[in-house]
């Protein structure tokens, strides 16, 4: 099954008076429990593709299809909506709240969908499990380390059992070591049928991924499978 599909979709930039092309005819498809690394150099146009496939911009024309619905055209609270039920977010830095304990973080996307207190709690603390973080669920942010942040951003990705995973240079703020397991972690959630988008520029991170997606100037250069994928 076709999850995501897109069509010479571009993004264009007005910077003064120059127009900036970030992205320049992107067409490409992502099967359902896909597993794919968006690569390419800076300026390249993998966040601007990433903000397009998570729902947090639209583009200047093209079309794009998420689960079989066209999002390309959708005012900004549509694009909310399914990106609130469809996208779960991993991101470099985390962005946990300060004052939440990890299981209040992890329970704020069902906040946001008015899904009952007791409910909110029990598929926190699930998620929390599934990322063995169960012992920590009661820390605070700055009473974790910087792999258990980011375990508890990536339960709160996963809380609303999203249709895709995105995460953007998820290892990037993270020692060699804890690099690893968080993509030991992604392997297994890729594993249990989570369908897994990274963008990253680290050949490292990039090989756990079954399919690399290599742009340059806003074009798709590459689209191969992963031949030394680490899977």
């Amino acid at each position: 099954m076709i999850i995501i599909r897109t069509h010479n979709l571009t993004r264009k930039y007005q910077m003064g008076e120059e127009v900036v092309h970030a992205l320049n005819g992107v067409s490409l498809e992502i099967q359902k429990g896909d597993y794919v690394a968006i690569m390419g150099p800076s300026g390249s146009g993998k966040s601007t593709l990433m903000n397009l496939l998570g729902c947090l911009d639209s583009p200047s024309s093209g079309e794009y299809w998420l689960n079989e619905q066209r999002v390309s055209s959708l005012t900004d609270d549509e694009l909310a909506k399914i990106r609130n039920k469809e996208v779960g977010f991993v991101f470099q830095t985390f962005h946990l709240l300060p004052r939440y304990t990890a299981l209040e973080n992890v329970q704020l996307p069902l906040v946001y969908s008015n899904v009952d207190p007791e409910e909110r709690l029990q598929r926190a603390q699930q998620v929390l499990k599934e990322v063995d973080l169960s012992d920590r669920i009661h820390h605070k942010p700055n009473e974790l380390s910087g792999g258990q942040r980011q375990r508890v951003a990536v339960a709160r990705a996963l809380i609303n059992r999203p249709s895709i995973l995105l995460a953007d240079e998820p290892t990037g703020n993270l020692d060699s070591n804890t690099g690893r397991e968080i993509l030991g972690l992604f392997d297994r959630l890729h594993a249990s049928g989570n369908t897994m988008i990274l963008v990253t520029h680290d050949s490292e991170v990039a090989s756990h991924a079954r399919r690399v997606i290599r742009l340059r100037d806003g074009k798709v250069e590459e689209d191969r499978i992963n031949e030394t994928s680490a899977l």
